[in-house]
This record gives C-alpha cells, sequence and structure tokens, in this order.
C-alpha cells in the first residue's frame, strides 16, 4: 500500500483530500459512500428542491453534481493509471449545473445512479497497482496522479455532506 505521504499536493482539490484521514483511500471510499447513501435516505422529500440561498443548486442539483464529479475524476484517474500522459483539462460545474436536467428526474432514479457511479468507481480502483496510481500526469495544468484523485473523490463527497447538513437540513 501506498503511504499518504505520496500524495500529491492537489491544488484546488486539497481540501476535499485534507477531509479524508483513512490512511487507505479504498477503505475510505467504502466508509464515504454509506456515510452519503444514509444521509441521502433521511432527506426529507419536500427538502429535495430546496436551495439554501438565492442562486445555489437544489438538493437534488447537489446530487446531480456529486455523480457528475463522480464521472469527472474517475475518468481522470482512469487516464493516469493507463499512463496516459495527455494533459486533462478542467470542467465548469456550474455550466453543467445549469445543464444537467436533475429538475426531470425522480430522486429514486438520482439515489440509484449515485449508487451504481460509486459501485463502479470502487471496482475500477480496487484492482490498481502502486504503478497505475503513482503515474504523474496533467489536470487542470497541475502534477497529479490517480492515487491522490483516490482520496479526492471520498473528500469531495464529505465536502458536500458537510454542506447539505449545515445549510440544507
Amino acid at each position: 500500500m501506498i503511504p499518504r505521504s505520496e500524495i500529491i499536493p492537489a491544488d484546488i482539490y486539497q481540501s476535499y483530500v485534507d477531509l479524508i484521514t483513512d490512511n487507505d483511500f479504498r477503505e475510505a471510499i467504502r466508509k464515504n459512500t454509506k456515510q452519503f447513501r444514509k444521509l441521502l435516505e433521511r432527506i426529507p422529500r419536500k427538502k429535495i428542491d430546496y436551495a439554501y440561498a438565492e442562486g445555489k443548486w437544489t438538493i437534488r442539483q447537489t446530487l446531480q453534481h456529486v455523480i457528475d464529479a463522480e464521472r469527472v475524476f474517475a475518468y481522470r484517474a482512469l487516464r493516469l493509471s493507463r499512463m496516459d500522459p495527455t494533459p486533462l483539462p478542467g470542467w465548469d460545474e456550474n455550466l453543467w449545473a445549469a445543464h444537467d436536467g436533475s429538475a426531470d428526474r425522480s430522486w429514486k432514479d438520482l439515489v440509484e445512479e449515485f449508487k451504481a457511479v460509486r459501485a463502479s468507481t470502487q471496482y475500477f480502483f480496487d484492482p490498481l497497482s502502486d504503478e497505475q496510481l503513482r503515474f504523474v500526469g496533467t489536470v487542470r495544468e497541475k502534477p497529479l496522479n490517480a492515487f491522490t484523485i483516490g482520496y479526492i473523490l471520498p473528500g469531495h463527497v464529505a465536502h458536500h455532506i458537510r454542506i447539505l447538513e449545515e445549510r440544507y437540513l
């Protein structure tokens, strides 16, 4: 197992990495999955389309954002784990949210999609070798590897868990 000391400083994602204290990112992803699923189950149906302030995402949009981000981070990790040196660009999460179609989706379907996407992420990361995890490529013009993304993923969800609990529920 690669030690945490080998996490690459993650630029704008460092706050997500810092939310994860586990030494094993795979275990962190498993724990984080359970924690988020429990939170999703206890969200009152009347709050799903609630936004805590003008211009902020609804809970439904936040869940869609978490799903989208999971896919983006997992894709980046896939490219890096395959030792692809092609620089990867950023993405505009607010633009995506404005066009995500979540308002027309059922809550149940979104929750099921999160479960499926996270399960896919877990299946992807589980067999990666240390070599695959350590390969450093370029993401958003900064060095990054799949190992660090393994901490960013649960950290991103933990960030949104905190926001949902503090500002929405």
